[in-house]
């Protein structure tokens, strides 16, 4: 890894601080625009990133900038307490030689996170939209390979189409508006994820700051029980989007499945945000998912809206 101190000429960069959320949530959907044709990024999303316990703006953010104008942004994130670091990065397109300077500096930053953590390396993560603004063959020869896609589902949904459905029987359906019921949906999903790719064990706190969870509406999460098993499944989504209600995760434990609680729960998503008011549902998609997951929501009238990769470079520490 070849790390330079200095940004190319008539270029300059800085920390980010709290009140540069909304220049880049600007930046977000101009690179938004180019990669999937619209502006999709919230100032609140940017803001959780900003303001998130495991950031250090002074040294796990950098803004790019030509003169006034932002055109490039970099933050990383430990949420593993280990090896794992994840590193977000944005950059128009015309600044390849910027956004390489800002790999050099979020690289060299995760790997000392990575050995203060007492790994003995550091494995960093970056999405990236599968047509991105980023030249990937420059990042390729710094070693970074991508390991796998996600596609992120879209639908329309209405009233008269997306009814909310009756619960199939032997099965009941509550929300975490309670705190006992939170406890119970951060648990399932730990038990319905564990054996997905990109899953990291979190106690409930760091599950509650990585999903902002004061700021969530969880009369929108919901958990199916099943008579004579429990509880068995959960689905956490959010109302919080300009452009379509969103599910977070849906998850049904292994002994569970194949009984069409994972359908149901979708058709409850549909429904009820169509009596909401919403047009337009959206959720993300490990395509390689051992589940079925992707073929479920097809199934459901789901499409493709636009697709993203995650890449991984492993360093020493």
């Amino acid at each position: 890894m070849t790390t330079t101190h200095l940004p190319p000429a008539g270029l300059t960069v800085r920390p980010a601080g709290p009140g540069d959320a909304p220049a880049v949530r600007d930046l977000l959907n101009r690179v938004d625009l180019l990669e999937i044709g619209r502006a999709e990024t919230e100032l609140h999303e940017v803001e959780s990133d900003l303001a998130h316990p495991g950031v250090d703006l002074r040294h796990d953010s950098w803004l790019l900038a030509d003169g006034d104008e932002l055109v490039g942004y970099g933050l990383v994130r430990d949420r593993s307490g280990g090896e794992r670091i994840d590193l977000d990065q944005y950059v128009l397109p015309e600044y390849q030689a910027g956004a390489l300077h800002l790999f050099a500096l979020m690289e060299r930053r995760a790997v000392e996170r990575a050995a203060a953590n007492g790994a003995s390396r550091a494995v960093l993560h970056l999405l990236l939209n599968t047509r991105p603004t980023l030249d990937t063959g420059a990042i390729r020869e710094r070693g970074w390979e991508r390991v796998r896609r996600y596609h992120v589902m879209a639908r329309r949904v209405d009233t008269q189409a997306d009814p909310v459905p009756a619960p199939p029987p032997g099965i009941t359906l509550r929300d975490c508006r309670r705190e006992e019921d939170r406890r119970t949906a951060h648990r399932l999903q730990q038990e319905t994820f564990a054996g997905d790719f990109d899953f990291r064990p979190r106690t409930f706190e760091q599950w509650w700051e990585d999903i902002d969870g004061d700021r969530l509406d969880w009369s929108l999460t919901w958990i199916a029980a099943l008579e004579g098993a429990g509880d068995v499944a959960v689905l956490r989504t959010r109302d919080n989007r300009a452009g379509e209600g969103w599910a977070d995760r849906l998850g049904v434990l292994p002994a569970a499945r194949g009984r069409g609680l994972g359908g149901y729960l979708l058709r409850h998503f549909f429904g009820h945000y169509a009596a909401l008011g919403r047009d337009r549902v959206a959720l993300g998609v490990d395509t390689a998912n051992a589940t079925g997951a992707l073929a479920l929501y097809e199934a459901h009238g789901m499409t493709t809206h636009f697709a993203v990769d995650t890449w991984e470079l492993v360093l020493p520490v």
